[in-house]
């Protein structure tokens, strides 16, 4: 059973964080990031402050300068994963890649949802909301095992088989 709310770090540009729970459907054309806090409140954040929403599996316990744990902000090799590989400069000079869903999001809606290179890292997602990012850069498109299937079957097809099931057939 999946909870509405889901554990988030907020980044600013100031380089400040905050940790709560954001909703399940923010970014979606509203003016400001409202999160719940540890201690019950309601904080409302303006989306022109926020850097990025990093959703983690759990909070940091007394790291105080990288609690969403984001050690590679890059990718090492090419990602197996489907979907866009993408390159951004934020609006203070940070650089991140992440993957992408190839779908509408790209060009609709307030940000992007993005997955991290290091998925065994504490971050599992990354909303990057629109106003933060400077430039924008398709690095490839990671093709779905999907179609590799269906190439491979097409060629299992137009294989002739050399002891047929039935030998009295022919």
């Amino acid at each position: 059973m999946t909870s509405l709310r889901k554990p988030v770090i907020v980044r600013k540009f100031t380089r400040d964080w905050i940790a709560g729970y954001a909703g399940g459907g923010f970014g979606q054309d509203e003016a400001a990031l409202e999160i719940l806090d540890a201690t019950g409140k309601v904080l409302t954040i303006g989306w022109h402050a926020v850097k990025w929403v990093c959703f983690v599996r759990d909070f940091p316990a007394g790291e105080q300068s990288n609690p969403e744990r984001l050690l590679q902000k890059r990718f090492t090799v090419r990602p197996r994963t489907a979907g866009l590989w993408l390159r951004m400069t934020l609006t203070d000079g940070d650089e991140l890649e992440g993957l992408a869903a190839n779908d509408r999001s790209l060009v609709e809606g307030a940000g992007l949802l993005l997955i991290p290179p290091d998925t065994r890292s504490n971050t599992q997602k990354i909303y990057v909301p629109r106003q933060a990012i400077q430039t924008l850069e398709v690095v490839a498109l990671i093709g779905a095992s999907a179609r590799k299937r269906s190439a491979e079957a097409r060629r299992a097809e137009s294989q002739p088989e050399l002891f047929p099931a039935n030998p009295e057939a022919e």
